[in-house]
């Protein structure tokens, strides 16, 4: 995406910066003093979904909200890096670069496999909770676990089938489909913008060569070994990652929590912000 044709239409730009730090060149939005926290957003989406959330936790907080590499307006400097374990690594990195001591991370969806993967790897780091929302902590089941990796990996190499999907998925009434079938009903504001990511195709390219690096087995067979609090925040009309694959990842976790969100989808975060910033805010609370 290209921040100076399209960046006077994301929320909150006052608040974007540009760090490069390797091998990306990051869009981060910060905002906010007091104890970092670090939100991190679900695949195909950007720091957009926090639209509602960050203004709220930067009241009393300094929030972190970047761009993961390839989505958003980051622009991945290495293709290989766009797995779990390399995103995991290349965050540590961009937080150490700025100065930054997150003690807590909130992801989002596959953002939540990356907070945890950044826990199981912070080393001496302060990190002392996460917090993972609709966390895709779970493997594709049957035919699906080695297709859809293998489908992705295709697509992303194929020359032109970036620019075809985003002109395909660019679509108002396909957009509107997707973000129904999570379980959300988000606001026509959160709609245009995923209209607007869903029409580019660097972004397009980019989701795509994640989810053909994705590798989450590894993560969860070291769920065991995460010895920090984790909050995982349910929605329980959630139809994209079922409640069920948080309540067996929690069972896995030695300091462990679930939470129920009734009534709320996948995109609990951009349906209810006040209400997620509330409970984030009353977990870090909780873990002082």
């Amino acid at each position: 995406m290209d921040w100076a044709r399209q960046g006077h239409l994301w929320p909150h730009s006052q608040w974007s910066r540009f760090h490069a730090v390797a091998p990306h060149r990051w869009h981060v939005q910060e905002a906010g003093q007091g104890p970092s926290i670090l939100l991190l957003h679900g695949a195909g989406g950007a720091n957009q979904s926090w639209r509602g959330v960050l203004p709220l936790l930067a009241r009393d907080h300094h929030v972190i909200a970047p761009d993961l590499p390839g989505q958003g307006f980051t622009r991945p400097g290495a293709r290989h890096r766009l797995g779990l374990a390399p995103m995991a690594e290349d965050l540590w990195h961009l937080c150490d670069a700025q100065g930054w001591a997150p003690e807590a991370i909130v992801g989002h969806s596959a953002g939540g496999a990356v907070a945890l993967q950044m826990a199981l790897t912070r080393g001496e780091r302060p990190l002392r909770i996460v917090i993972g929302l609709n966390a895709a902590l779970g493997k594709f089941d049957g035919i699906a676990g080695w297709l859809f990796p293998a489908m992705a990996q295709l697509l992303s190499i194929t020359p032109f089938v970036p620019a075809l999907f985003a002109r395909m998925s660019g679509n108002e009434s396909r957009v509107q489909d997707l973000l129904r079938s999570t379980g959300s009903d988000i606001d026509a504001e959160g709609a245009r913008l995923y209209r607007m990511l869903a029409g580019d195709s660097g972004h397009v390219d980019g989701t795509l060569a994640s989810m053909a690096q994705w590798r989450i087995e590894p993560l969860l067979d070291a769920l065991p070994q995460i010895d920090l609090p984790v909050h995982l925040i349910i929605g329980d009309d959630d139809r994209t990652v079922p409640p069920r694959v948080s309540v067996a990842a929690a069972r896995r976790l030695p300091h462990a929590a679930v939470h129920s969100l009734p009534g709320l989808g996948h995109l609990a975060h951009e349906e209810a912000p006040d209400l997620l910033a509330d409970k984030i805010d009353s977990l870090l609370k909780q873990t002082v």
